[in-house]
């Protein structure tokens, strides 16, 4: 039988949200998820809330935001700030779509190496080595 959802140990709570131990003492130092107070000569208890948060943290990480990003949108997280966490989004937006162009730069750049490599035949240097000199 699985622990009730307010009786996770850390190591349950771990393996619930599909993250290590060491992510979850991490998240907590960054302060992206509250550490549960130890009764006194027990183990400290998680439930659905920070497991909820875990699971939100790691969406937002696949999504690209930095941890940073993340705090600020825990603390708006109570769904009246809309208008603040769409400003965030859209913010981050702004740089996966710099970073797509850069990529798609960088892309053509090696492509055109590549195929000047390629074309080159006998003692010639290596037009990708020359380029990077």
């Amino acid at each position: 039988m699985s622990p009730l959802p307010d009786e996770l140990t850390i190591g349950a709570l771990a393996k619930s949200a599909g993250v290590n131990v060491e992510t979850i003492r991490f998240y907590q130092r960054k302060g992206l998820l509250p550490e549960p107070t130890r009764p006194y000569g027990g183990i400290r208890r998680y439930g659905a809330t920070e497991l909820a948060r875990l699971r939100f943290v790691k969406s937002a990480q696949r999504l690209g935001f930095s941890l940073g990003e993340i705090a600020q949108l825990l603390r708006l997280e109570d769904g009246t700030h809309c208008r603040e966490a769409a400003q965030l989004a859209t913010a981050h937006l702004s740089d996966v779509r710099a970073r797509l162009a850069d990529l798609h730069r960088i892309e053509a750049a090696l492509s055109q190496l590549l195929a000047a490599c390629e074309s080159r035949r006998g003692q010639v240097s290596c037009p990708l080595i020359d380029a990077l000199h």
